[in-house]
């Protein structure tokens, strides 16, 4: 574990030496800067983290010797070009220190998730994995979907791939085992069978259909099943229906047939069942074009419940055995470990991230590179299917990036852009308004980047959408306005480039071309804080607000341009109004038309989407949470005796008195609380 004079969570900065500073200068970057702190350096394992003048973490790196990790930074001869730009922008350094290497690892893969520096490869899609759980904290089990902390009693079988792969698997157990997926309350308020059971795929154990002793038996048909008992359950089943058969039971037979085939249907769903391989996850890279694709197959009680694709970010000169090295510690960060981990290349950490890895499970882990056999024709099967979505992402980035260079082009912008921001603000009649910004660029959607606003201003006329534009755009390029005040100048030491010869300093392969590489020098793929173009929903109302709140904050250098909707709101008829320029049409089939209409109708969707949201919550809002003192158990008891919140509002002091835990006081409390909203 991290040296205790350390937080690992947040370690604290290295004070020692306040090296990046420079009196009457700003602050000073590269190696005189890390050289600095090699005099107080510990000789044994940590980690150490290189921040740049504004304090952001641009890189996050273990050792097993700290000291002399860090020394290697202050020589420059050989350096790749990558490892040169990193140097010259650190101004500082911090550092853990942990007892094993394994434990540095572990502890850099959590800070890299964490503070994503632009200079390590990082996990972009960190999203949870489902799983199926069978709830056992209940008299009749639940079947659901579920994420995050297994902190529930009960059964838990994953990682599957998507939330879609489990939704199919719950639907087809349902069929097969007709077991409950209805919430403990809509559970526990049935007087009759809902549709679920009307159509085969509830027992209703709620009403009383069946027994809980026989619900129970089909648990644990059901969990036999999901364990990979699922040849045992099929026979099972098989017996049963001829036994019914004979006995010319026909509509039970009818049944065991109807689980029989639903079970057929599960096996089905899971593509590729392989022999021998119990408990696996395998990992396949791929790398083409600077970018590098790895697909995740995920293999339980013998059945491969899924995979998923992932395009780490990294720089475009690093070799796929590292990408995949920095990856597998990182995804690993917040999931289960299963006991085998196939790999389509060997890394150079192999050794230390099984012995990471075994810590972390507190089990034998086993990380292998299968050469033949069935193993190695799963690695190649994955490697396939990554080659294959690399290639689809190449593509639909080429066509991203060529709309993006003709809408500079229609827009008359001086590049194309690498970042739109699109507006558009949704409300019924004024009523949990709400704005939205959705964000594109060379990659497509960058859902990561939307925001949603709720409006806030009091003064505002319900329904005023120029309002509602100008303090969602205020809110938004506001931020952007004081984080470029904030942010230093560029401080870069050209000194640095003096120790590199030309043959090292020039330009890597595939880096030539102009999206390759930032302003800083560094890998442009993440996208920049301030937009290219803007896009507002409306016409030269919204775009006259739009100038003047860029204006305003010092930002009228943005392009603006507004989208109206044609006549009669028909799509394909779209009026574009730029500053200084009538508005104008494109024609009907010209690729940049459908791609603002692609824009423009998602963020459409996503500021729908909010406000639906919104306003459902309003609806779900119940007045008893907002009487200071009335907590879950109080709220419950008036609910109990009332029946509703309508009928607690029309009680009387003495009515209330009765409702067990409501004394005087909070009864006069309540009371008045209902009165006074009818003044």
């Amino acid at each position: 574990m991290p040296n205790t004079d350390d937080k690992a969570e947040a370690p604290a900065p290295d004070r020692h030496a306040e090296a990046g500073e420079r009196a009457g200068g700003p602050p000073a970057t590269g190696p005189e800067v890390i050289a600095s702190y090699l005099k107080t350096l510990s000789t044994g394992p940590g980690v150490y983290r290189m921040l740049d003048t504004g304090g952001e973490v641009i890189y996050v790196g273990k050792a097993r010797n700290l000291k002399a990790r860090v020394q290697n930074y202050t020589r420059l001869a050989g350096l790749p070009n990558r490892t040169l730009r990193m140097i010259q922008s650190t101004a500082s350094m911090e550092f853990v220190t942990v007892r094993t290497e394994a434990e540095a690892l572990l502890l850099e893969a959590n800070l890299i998730k964490r503070f994503r520096p632009r200079f390590n490869v990082t996990l972009r899609d960190d999203k949870s994995f489902p799983y199926i759980l069978i709830r056992r904290d209940q008299g009749a089990p639940q079947i659901l979907k579920h994420r995050g902390a297994r902190t529930i009693k009960g059964e838990y079988f994953g990682p599957f791939a998507s939330a879609g792969a489990v939704n199919r698997t719950i639907n087809m157990l349902e069929r097969a085992f007709l077991l409950r997926s209805c919430s403990d309350s809509v559970f526990e308020s049935r007087t009759r069978p809902c549709l679920l059971h009307q159509i085969k795929r509830c027992s209703a154990p709620c009403t009383g259909e069946i027994s809980l002793e026989d619900y129970g038996a089909l648990v644990e048909e059901a969990l036999r099943f999901l364990k990979g008992e699922s040849q045992s359950v099929r026979e099972m089943y098989q017996r049963l229906m001829e036994e019914a058969a004979e006995k010319l039971e026909f509509e039970r037979a009818a049944k065991l047939r109807n689980r029989l085939w639903a079970l057929a249907h599960v096996t089905a769903e899971q593509a590729i069942n392989p022999e021998g391989v119990e408990e696996a996850d395998v990992f396949a890279a791929f790398q083409e074009g600077g970018q590098t694709c790895i697909q995740v197959f995920f293999f339980r009680v013998g059945q491969n419940w899924g995979n998923r694709a992932y395009y780490p970010k990294a720089d475009r000169a690093m070799p796929v055995e590292e990408v995949l090295d920095s990856f597998i510690a990182q995804f690993y960060d917040d999931k289960p470990v299963p006991r085998l981990i196939l790999l389509s290349y060997d890394i150079a950490n192999h050794a230390l991230l099984e012995e990471a890895l075994c810590i972390k499970a507190d089990r034998k882990v086993e990380i292998r590179v299968p050469q033949r056999g069935i193993k190695s024709g799963l690695v190649e099967h994955a490697l396939t299917n990554a080659r294959e979505a690399l290639g689809r992402k190449l593509a639909e980035t080429s066509s991203q990036r060529i709309l993006l260079a003709a809408l500079g082009e229609r827009f008359g912008l001086p590049r194309a852009p690498r970042r739109v921001d699109v507006f558009d603000n949704s409300h019924i009649m004024g009523t949990n308004a709400v704005g939205a910004m959705i964000v594109a660029g060379p990659e497509g959607f960058a859902k990561s980047a939307y925001r949603k606003f709720n409006i806030r201003s009091e003064g505002l006329t319900p329904g005023d959408d120029y309002a509602m534009m100008r303090e969602v755009l205020e809110r938004r390029f506001r931020r952007l306005a004081e984080n470029e005040a904030e942010a230093p100048a560029d401080t870069a030491a050209d000194a640095l480039w003096e120790h590199v010869s030309e043959t090292d300093a020039a330009p890597l392969e595939g880096d030539s071309a102009p999206e390759a590489l930032g302003d800083d020098g560094t890998l442009s793929d993440a996208l920049p804080d301030r937009p290219d173009l803007v896009l507002v929903d409306g016409g030269a109302g919204q775009l006259s607000v739009a100038r003047e709140v860029l204006a305003k904050l010092e930002l009228g250098q943005i392009p603006v341009v507004g989208v109206a909707k044609g006549p009669d709101r028909d799509a394909g008829r779209e009026h574009f109004h730029i500053p200084g320029q009538p508005p104008f049409m494109l024609e009907p089939r010209d690729p940049v038309l459908y791609f603002v209409q692609r824009l423009r109708d998602e963020a459409h969707r996503f500021a729908i989407g909010t406000h639906r949201a919104k306003r459902a919550k309003a609806l779900g809002v119940n007045p008893l949470d907002e009487i200071p003192g009335i907590g879950p158990t109080r709220k419950r008891a008036l609910l109990k005796h009332f029946g509703s919140a309508k009928a607690v509002s029309r009680a009387g002091v003495e009515d209330l008195v009765a409702v067990e835990g409501i004394s005087a006081e909070m009864a006069r409390k309540i009371y008045d609380f209902f009165h006074e909203r009818r003044v």
